[in-house]
């Protein structure tokens, strides 16, 4: 599944594939289960600008069908998760480089490998090697009740951060709070850094992860504590505004970063290790991968018709 051109769910249509066959470093994949992205609705808008027509999709699970012949480590057979090495993973059938490919362990089923392999790298991301929290700092999570979010909120509470959640409405928030936030807010975004200040003694917050972007920037700004940070790695009410370096001056010294996680796995073995350590945080049981949305393939728009609309909740998926 492909959009012919930026824009609507309405582009999204159906490509064959035609035959395909791996390189000598590549794995040819049949999917079982793909994640849905916000940054997916990036890519077919055309906010992120991508070759036509426009290929879909940056994570997926499968079982591998064929290896080249410089390939090491896999097997036909294995059962493997991927992050492309471009958007292209609403697919039957994929050929990828293997280093994009991770084994999934046994513990883990391939529909939760599909629906937790972007997001919960971008939350391991987010809360450590980004962010880098530490037990008893303080977050404010946006958007807390999403398919990273939500993930966020329990990284952080297994490391030891004090959580304050804030979620559209009050049904996200209280599943918010069910999952460990240790305040969980639907405030509308102009009165949110005054109840985060309240909570905080007046204080604010250490880290702002902010996947929201314009709408929540200014209440970003207004909740971080003094020389804070403000991670903003998201565009859901579209991206953050032109801003001076004095606004950070003004709002307390304040650092910002915009992170890719690319970035972040960009050391040979790095996806492999990064990986390890989320399966291993999903089989002890310190995350719960919620899949609030199961589509076929080919209801790839209605799936994102329904995460454009605010109408998801955890972690999406596509189903071959």
């Amino acid at each position: 599944m492909v959009a012919r051109a930026p824009g609507g769910p309405d582009q999204i249509v159906r490509a064959e594939l035609g035959a395909l066959s791996c390189a000598a470093d590549e794995v040819l994949v049949q999917t079982t289960a793909i994640g849905v992205n916000f940054i997916d609705t990036y890519h077919r808008s055309g906010l992120y600008p991508q070759p036509l027509p426009i290929g879909l999709g940056s994570e997926a699970a499968g079982v591998v069908v064929d290896v080249g012949s410089a390939v090491t480590g896999f097997v036909a057979g294995d059962r493997v998760a991927m992050l492309p090495t471009s958007p292209g993973t609403y697919a039957t059938m994929i050929v990828q480089p293997a280093d994009r490919l991770v084994h999934i362990p046994d513990a883990i089923d391939d529909e939760i490998a599909a629906a937790s392999l972007l997001k919960g790298l971008t939350a391991w991301m987010l809360a450590e090697p980004c962010g880098k929290l530490k037990a008893g700092q303080t977050a404010l999570v946006h958007a807390s009740a999403g398919g990273v979010g939500s993930l966020v909120v329990q990284w952080l509470k297994a490391i030891g951060v004090t959580v304050i959640a804030h979620a559209g409405t009050a049904a996200k928030a209280e599943r918010s709070r069910a999952i460990g936030a240790d305040h969980a807010l639907s405030t509308p975004l102009p009165d949110l850094a005054d109840e985060v200040r309240r909570l905080t003694d007046g204080r604010g917050v250490d880290v702002v992860l902010d996947g929201v972007g314009a709408a929540s920037w200014p209440a970003s700004l207004a909740a971080t504590a003094r020389r804070g940070l403000i991670v903003t790695y998201g565009n859901a009410s579209g991206p953050v505004p032109p801003f001076s370096p004095q606004d950070l001056n003004k709002a307390g010294s304040l650092f910002v970063t915009r992170p890719k996680l690319y970035d972040y796995l960009d050391e040979p073995g790095s996806l492999a290790a990064a990986a390890g350590r989320l399966f291993a945080m999903i089989a002890s049981g310190a995350l719960t991968v919620e899949i609030g949305g199961r589509y076929k393939l080919e209801e790839a728009a209605e799936a994102h018709r329904a995460m454009e609309a605010r109408q998801t909740t955890g972690s999406t998926i596509l189903l071959p």
